[in-house]
């Protein structure tokens, strides 16, 4: 399968880790002597699922390494915009290959077994175009006390979102679907009539269920989706705040 890494943010001054970006990339901040998106480039070259890999947002010069392929692909200035631009990448590589992982540079703690068991457990399914990974609270917590990660709370289990999904690039076509979520990214009104302003209040008064969240959105935007539990916090642990990026350089230097 090929991957791509969601490599662009460059923090502003008013994010909390600029100061440790000098407005550069934060994908390139040094976690325990390295960038943070070499980490991520390493776990992939230690799968054996990964056969080539895009940068969204970096360059050549930005002096990565890796034994897989590399293609670096330009920021387009904004997430969901960068996802398709991966998405279009993967299309035109591999015509033939109907699925794409993509996963984001700031999950430096994930390990080539965990890129594996990723992959292996998307592909269980036939067919689909989303397939979605979480985290529950007691496993997070319990690999990585003082996170202070988000949690949703449905009603049989509370979550917080991984950073490594697969998504079909035919999705990449798929022109509606896309404008539709880039258009509501800003507005809660719209983002509450993407999913259904009823599907928004039951996930508040906490009366559905992951599954029946999932299935309810799927529906809505015409998906075929299906959402995962992981077994592994790594997939979760994102830095975005300065306690999070010193609690990430404190656990792989004591794994190197």
């Amino acid at each position: 399968m090929n991957a791509f890494i969601m490599a662009g943010k460059v923090p502003t001054e008013d994010d909390p880790l600029f100061t440790y970006t000098n407005g550069g990339p934060k994908a390139l901040i040094d976690v325990a002597g390295k960038p943070m998106v070499q980490w991520v480039l390493d776990a992939l070259n230690d799968s054996g699922q990964v056969d080539r890999i895009a940068i969204i947002g970096l360059a050549e010069s930005d002096d990565l390494h890796s034994r897989i392929p590399v293609s670096y692909v330009a920021d387009q200035g904004d997430m969901l915009l960068n996802a398709l631009a991966g998405l279009s990448w993967a299309a035109e590589l591999a015509p033939d290959e109907p699925y794409a992982l993509f996963c984001s540079a700031d999950i430096p703690s994930i390990t080539g077994q965990i890129v594996d068991w990723r992959v292996q457990t998307a592909l269980e399914s036939p067919e689909f175009d989303l397939d979605y990974v979480a985290v529950e609270r007691p496993v997070m917590e319990a690999r990585f006390p003082g996170s202070n990660r988000s949690f949703i709370r449905f009603r049989d289990v509370e979550v917080c979102g991984g950073d490594m999904n697969v998504i079909n690039v035919g999705m990449a076509v798929r022109q509606g679907i896309w404008h539709k979520i880039i258009d509501s990214r800003k507005s809660p009104l719209r983002q509450a009539a993407l999913i259904g302003v009823d599907t928004l209040l039951l996930l508040l008064l906490r009366r559905l269920t992951l599954a029946q969240t999932a299935g309810r959105v799927q529906e809505r935007l015409g998906l075929r989706g299906q959402a995962h539990i992981a077994p592994f916090a790594e997939i979760a642990m994102d830095v975005d705040k300065p306690h999070q990026l010193e609690l990430m350089r404190e656990d792989l230097s004591n794994q190197r």
